[in-house]
């Protein structure tokens, strides 16, 4: 597994001086959101110049763009709104080749009209699973013209809130241009965090091998999680890391929900933890000749 880090985590006026940021810290690889660039995280439009020189800044640093932001509410009540988010979803798509990253992070969304992250009642109602799937559907068909892959992440306040929910909507959508990201500090709700070991157990078995793209940060309690910076809360790493780990997961593990200060202790908390993971990994057996 790499090490890496959500860009913005860098406050600096040119997206340069934010990958150099990332560099200073050991850091290899980074996920981009268009903000970083001086635009909106979703624009309208992506100069081709722009992507490129994106794309050289971050080679030029040895630092890999291996996805996208594009989140948007895919199950706002608003069709309007979800059409807006899809139009913008093409001109990251389309930005892709030229930024040299195949990967788009996506969520699932909610029924709240006014934030994306915030749960709400009618999450659960037939209507909003079929928003959200026709959604996600046609967000695919965009994807695969470009060879593009889609990582949506379960989250509890989204419509998907579980990897049994993600495990169904990979089931119906039946894309590899579709798959996860995983984040472990993002599917307990109210009560299960007494239960961390078996959740955790019980998510990879479901969505383990469909994993792309995983998150690094952790939590204070259940629920509508209070975050914290990775190695600061409950979480258990050792186990987390080591199912990523058996289940095959060689990608980028991604910080965020931390402050630019805390990035050297949780890079350094990550190294540890992923040395641990490689130590305990089965060695083969030696040939008798």
């Amino acid at each position: 597994m790499q090490i890496g880090i959500l860009l913005g985590t860098f406050s600096r006026p040119t997206i340069e001086a934010r990958l150099d940021a990332a560099r200073a810290n050991g850091l290899v690889c980074a996920q981009l959101s268009m903000d970083c660039a001086g635009m909106a995280p979703m624009p309208d439009r992506i100069a081709p110049e722009l992507a490129e020189g994106i794309r050289r800044a971050a080679d030029g640093r040895g630092i890999a763009l291996v996805s996208l932001h594009g989140t948007f509410n895919m199950c706002h009540p608003d069709a309007d709104e979800r059409r807006a988010g899809l139009r913008r979803l093409q001109v990251l798509v389309s930005a892709c080749q030229r930024l040299g990253t195949s990967k788009i992070h996506i969520c699932t969304g909610t029924r709240d009209r006014a934030n994306m992250w915030r749960r709400h009642p009618d999450n659960d109602s037939p209507e909003a699973w079929r928003d959200m799937v026709a959604c996600i559907r046609e967000a695919v068909e965009i994807a695969k013209q470009a060879e593009v892959i889609l990582a949506f992440e379960p989250e509890v306040n989204n419509v998907v809130d579980s990897a049994k929910r993600a495990r169904r909507l990979m089931d119906e959508i039946g894309s590899p241009h579709l798959k996860v990201t995983m984040d472990a500090a993002n599917i307990f709700h109210a009560g299960e965090l007494a239960r961390m070991n078996e959740v955790l157990d019980q998510a990879f078995a479901l969505i383990g091998k469909d994993i792309v793209l995983a998150h690094a940060k952790d939590l204070s309690r259940d629920g509508d999680a209070g975050h914290e910076a990775a190695g600061r809360g409950k979480l258990n790493y050792d186990l987390y890391l080591s199912l990523l780990d058996a289940y095959g997961f060689h990608g980028p593990l991604l910080l965020h929900g931390l402050s630019e200060a805390q990035v050297p202790g949780c890079v350094a908390f990550l190294r540890e933890k992923l040395a641990r993971v490689a130590s305990a990994r089965p060695r083969p057996a030696r040939g008798s000749g």
